[in-house]
């Protein structure tokens, strides 16, 4: 809503007015002389931004710091800073490409300023632009990727926002590559375990079964490489796991059809592929499969007549207790987005004007450290330079008086 994207709360903050190009000279002579640059002056260079070209400049000093002594301590709301300044001045690609390069650039947001990109992006219609494009890392599914990595489906709203993203790509039936199959499906699988409803139960089916591909087609580790994935072997058993639950609950979970007609396609394909596969073992050294396929991973292909009949069953039974939604999943997405993200948004906008405050508490008393330590420095150069005026004199003064003694 535009209460939740509001500016004037982070606008209303103190700013510390700096001269860009006086502070950029400054940082570069530190630098050069290999001495930290505090954690406030990064924080001075973000919030003075006031244009485009001045974004490009901050994300050079961005990067610059974290490879610096004091990479440990930029500052939450210098990250939140730099990605509001990107959002304001048109450079949302920069927010993007310091954020999938985070450990370059120690861009590592919270819940809220994920859900400010999130929703940038929504807001344009941009889920997953296409490979051909070139911008392939700039989409709202890129985003939540990155929250996935970082494990940070807490808020109701930023599961509520990725579900919207996901569901909606995933409603244009796009052409995957496996290392797309796989982060939508690790996305899916983690934000869907955080809701035992109709809406994550189905996204963790279709996580399930994404990772499963990957896992029938390339071996295990190509799923969890990278990734805050179980390793174990077995993840279309784990979808069916999933149905299995729906089918036993009580209430009144169900899963949406689109998603057990994905499994359904999904398993004959694997089928197929596994046949074909072991009716021409006799090819030459090119058609070999670069990706490492162990036995454990040829014992799970093996399973897949028994995950099939067990489908089939699970299918029938859910079918017959009522349990399949006619609704899409990307309907069921949308009607959840409607339903709970305004009541999602409130304590969200609470707390972060909390968080905002204790962030102003924090930078007031950095500055006063950064007055009193430079206080210090300036009256110990005072004192050094009272010493050796001192000895100056002192030795001016012995040297007349050797001079009058001859």
């Amino acid at each position: 809503s535009a209460a939740y994207t509001d500016t004037r709360v982070w606008e209303a903050t103190e700013k510390d007015p700096q001269n860009l190009a006086l502070l950029a000279s400054a940082m570069d002579k530190m630098y050069d002389r290999n001495l930290p640059v505090s954690s406030l002056t990064m924080s001075r260079f973000v919030d003075n931004i006031s244009s485009r070209e001045e974004v490009d400049q901050a994300e050079y000093y961005l990067y610059r710091f974290r490879h610096s002594p004091n990479c440990w301590y930029l500052r939450d709301w210098t990250i939140h800073g730099w990605i509001r300044q990107c959002l304001k001045y048109g450079a949302r690609e920069k927010a993007m490409h310091t954020l999938k390069n985070k450990v370059q650039y120690g861009i590592f947001p919270d819940d809220f300023t994920f859900n400010l990109l999130i929703d940038s992006y929504i807001k344009d219609g941009d889920f997953k632009v296409e490979a051909h494009t070139g911008h392939e890392d700039a989409s709202a599914c890129s985003v939540v990727e990155e929250v996935m990595l970082q494990e940070a489906f807490d808020l109701p709203s930023t599961r509520i926002l990725s579900l919207y993203a996901l569901g909606s790509y995933l409603a244009t039936r796009p052409q995957l590559t496996v290392s797309e199959e796989r982060a939508l499906g690790a996305s899916l699988l983690i934000c869907g375990l955080k809701q035992d409803n109709t809406v994550g139960l189905s996204a963790q089916l279709l996580g399930n079964a994404l990772l499963g591909k990957v896992e029938n087609s390339k071996g295990i580790h190509a799923v969890f490489k990278g990734m805050p994935l179980f390793w174990g072997h077995g993840y279309i058993g784990r979808a069916l796991a999933v149905m299995e639950r729906v089918a036993s609950a009580s209430g009144d979970v169900k899963l949406s059809k689109d998603t057990l007609d994905f499994m359904h396609d999904l398993l004959q394909k694997l089928s197929s592929d596994s046949d074909s596969s072991s009716g021409d073992e006799s090819g030459g050294e090119e058609e070999k499969k670069e990706d490492t396929i162990d036995e454990d991973d040829q014992a799970e292909q093996a399973k897949l007549p028994q995950y099939a009949s067990r489908f089939k069953e699970l299918s029938s039974q859910l079918e017959s207790q009522g349990k399949v939604d006619s609704a899409s999943f990307q309907a069921l997405v949308t009607s959840l987005a409607q339903q709970n993200l305004a009541a999602a948004e409130k304590p969200d906008v609470e707390q972060y004007e909390s968080r905002v405050q204790a962030w102003e508490a924090e930078k007031r008393r950095l500055v006063q450290r950064e007055k009193e330590m430079r206080e210090k420095a300036e009256k110990e150069l005072r004192e050094k330079a009272e010493q050796e005026k001192k000895e100056r004199l002192r030795s001016a003064k012995a040297a007349a008086q050797q001079a009058q003694r001859q």
